[in-house]
Order: C-alpha cells, then sequence, then structure tokens
C-alpha cells in the first residue's frame, strides 16, 4: 500500500534525513521525499495499516534529528 503525506521541511538535507528515517522503519518498503512539492511518499510492506505506523514514522523523523515533520 502506498500513501503521500504532506510535510514541512525547510532545507534538502532535513529532506534527505527525513527519507532515511523513515525507509529504516520496520514495514516500510520504500520512502521517497519531494523538497520541492513537500510531498512525502510511503510505500508499505503488505498487511501494514498507515494509520498505525504514522506515530512511529514521526518518532523515526523526530529522533533522526530532521527539523521536518508530517503535516496530515
Amino acid at each position: 500500500m502506498k500513501k503521500t503525506y504532506k510535510i514541512d521541511v525547510d532545507c534538502a538535507n532535513c529532506a534527505n534525513e527525513m527519507e532515511e528515517a523513515v525507509k529504516n522503519t520496520s514495514g516500510v518498503k520504500d520512502c521517497v521525499v519531494n523538497f520541492m512539492t513537500l510531498k512525502m511518499k510511503v510505500d508499505y510492506e503488505d498487511g501494514v495499516n498507515p494509520d498505525e505506523m504514522l506515530p512511529l514514522l514521526k518518532k523515526a523523523i523526530e529522533d533522526s534529528g530532521s527539523d521536518g515533520v508530517i503535516v496530515d
């Protein structure tokens, strides 16, 4: 399952940190952050509920040191 999130991030480096943090989260197949459009596309593993994953993604981003946040 794929889901697109609106994000808020100030620099490309922080966007890269967000992307890596989400990619390394269990249950995530892939993640692509587009700094120009302020969107993050996440491809989840089969059977994963994106709504249940959202708090885990936010925590992973926070722990990475990125200033970026998921808006929705």
